[in-house]
């Protein structure tokens, strides 16, 4: 059995899907699952369908193509606005782009047009956040292009939150984007259709009763993946948490002193590490390292365990603590948070076992 190994209970983000998808629509939204913090694996795709996502949604155009070529029909949405350079891929395997720049509109009309296939465009909007999207005095310009077109169609107007500048959802910028929905329609044959109000991060204001009438969409993954929201560092209480645990095997045990012998300077990634004085400690090594996962993203599962640092293949461990002490080859479990879910899933050197 080969380790370290990340163990993914489909069945829980089965019903986290279902349960958040059952939420959303008490307020007459649709839900978009986001695939890519696992790297569009069709297993948990195909969950999140089975859960009642009406559409799949990811990053990278490669990850579009994996589902693909998984067998799974299901309207795939791009959520990183695209490069001009894979604009042909985009158009083989998207239903739908996520736009910002009327220059790319324009690109992506011409790439369609030699293709002969037609794609959906959601103009992002910024509601403060200052990622992607277009401000409200540039929603005429944005109206013109899409109008000119013919083989992109304006579906809608999205907007995104927390994931650069930390902005939480609120009534009045989720009224941002309703009112610059508005407004683009107005400037086009007919009413966008969709109106996204950002992630994971939206759900409070479901729950709260809070979200205004006319957002009909949200673009949610970590719900649904882990049970959380990192934007308000909650813990979703309707959703299960227990979806992915990290295990990883030791290989080595020892008594050392607790502060390093030396002058200290920078670590392998440029940081200058701080120990704290606390005698000698029964520590271990555990295989894997920060080439494949967030070390700041993992919470050990097994009492006594304490993280110390990380090298790039080679995680170091407090186990003093432990009433049965480890011994090499055991393994130690971690729970991920979304950023280290995510590297994990990138790394290659971790299995993934659906359990």
């Amino acid at each position: 059995m080969a380790y370290p190994r990340l163990l993914i209970h489909t069945g829980k983000i089965l019903e986290n899907a279902k349960r958040v998808v059952a939420r959303a629509a008490t307020a007459g939204i649709d839900v978009a699952g986001v695939t890519k913090g696992m790297c569009a694996d069709p297993e948990i795709a195909r969950a999140m369908l089975d859960g009642g996502c009406r559409w799949l949604a990811d990053s990278r155009v490669s990850n579009l193509r994996r589902l693909r070529q998984a067998g799974i029909g299901a309207p795939l949405m791009l959520l990183r606005i695209p490069m001009l350079s894979e604009l042909s891929s985009l158009i083989e395997y998207a239903d739908l782009a996520l736009v910002s720049m009327p220059d790319t509109v324009v690109a992506l009309e011409l790439a369609c047009s030699a293709l002969g296939k037609t794609v959906g465009a959601l103009v992002m909007v910024d509601t403060g956040d200052l990622r992607e999207g277009l401000w409200p005095d540039e929603t005429g310009a944005m109206a013109r292009t899409l109008s000119a077109c013919r083989w992109v169609h304006p579906v809608g107007v999205g907007t995104n939150l927390g994931c650069f500048g930390g902005v939480l959802p609120t009534e009045e910028n989720m009224g941002l984007l309703l009112a610059a929905a508005g407004r683009l329609s107005s400037g086009l044959p007919s009413p966008v259709e969709i109106v996204s109000g950002g992630g994971t991060s939206s759900l409070m204001l479901v729950e709260e009763n809070r979200m205004p009438p006319g957002i009909n969409q949200l673009r949610v993954g970590e719900a649904i993946l882990l049970g959380r929201d990192i934007t308000r560092l909650r813990t979703i209480p309707y959703l299960h948490q227990d979806t992915m645990i990290l295990e990883a095997e030791i290989v080595e045990v020892r008594v050392k002193p607790s502060v390093p012998i030396g002058p200290i300077g920078a670590d392998a990634f440029g940081n200058v590490p701080h120990f704290e004085d606390r005698g000698n400690r029964l520590r271990a090594i555990v295989a894997i390292g920060r080439q494949d996962v967030r070390l700041e993203g993992l919470t050990p599962l097994d009492a006594g365990v304490h993280i110390l640092g990380a090298s790039s293949d080679h995680l170091t461990i407090d186990i003093e603590e432990c009433l049965m002490k480890p011994r090499v080859g055991d393994r130690v479990r971690f729970s991920p948070d979304y950023g280290a879910m995510l590297s994990l899933a990138t790394s290659v050197y971790v299995e993934k076992i659906h359990v």
